[in-house]
């Protein structure tokens, strides 16, 4: 059996993974935001609290691996990753922004994720996904720490999960306060 060695034209499976998992992504959460969810406003630091020290532990290791050639950050590299944190801080208030929260009769306050905020996270994805080569492959002649630009994909995820949850957490109060809901709506 002959083996196909890849041409110019060839996507390496390690390249087309991630680019198949959007459409299914897609699916998957369009499904799950049909509805509305209860929302607990003391709960919305557990995912922040998980994801950062994960991340953080990423970049930690990532650093310690012996085989990886991780030159220490100079200030251009601690640059590119405050860009990305300060990207994903963006992104993150913003999709928060696009969550309706409304409060019931009851009291219990219910949650419901727009087509807007899902658009926005699969535009992040592709984008990251676009951006990374494209970066990476010239990283050099933009005189970019390679590894500066892989980490602050990481530091943008996060940003953006902290950022979205803090948000929540803000207007929620308010909405338990018995103020309107100041989210941010497609007009159609």
């Amino acid at each position: 059996m002959a083996v196909k060695s890849l041409g110019r034209d060839d996507v390496p499976p390690e390249k087309l993974i991630p680019l198949l998992m959007i459409p299914i992504m897609l699916v998957v959460v369009l499904l799950k935001n049909r509805r509305k969810r209860v929302l607990k406003p003391q709960f919305l630091w557990v995912m922040p609290a998980i994801v950062l020290p994960l991340i953080g532990l990423g970049l930690w290791g990532m650093a310690q691996n012996p085989n990886a050639a991780h030159a220490p950050f100079g200030p251009d590299a601690w640059a590119v990753l405050a860009v990305g944190g300060v990207l994903g801080g963006i992104a993150g208030w913003y999709r928060g922004k696009t969550v309706t929260i409304e409060k019931e009769p009851n009291g219990v306050l219910m949650a419901q994720a727009s087509p807007l905020g899902l658009i926005l996270l699969v535009a992040l994805f592709a984008g990251r996904s676009l951006l990374r080569d494209l970066i990476e492959g010239h990283a050099a002649q933009w005189h970019l720490n390679a590894m500066a630009v892989t980490d602050a994909f990481l530091v943008f995820a996060m940003a953006l999960i902290v950022m979205q949850r803090v948000e929540m957490y803000i207007r929620a109060r308010r909405v338990q306060a018995g103020r309107l809901d100041d989210h941010v709506e497609v007009v159609a």
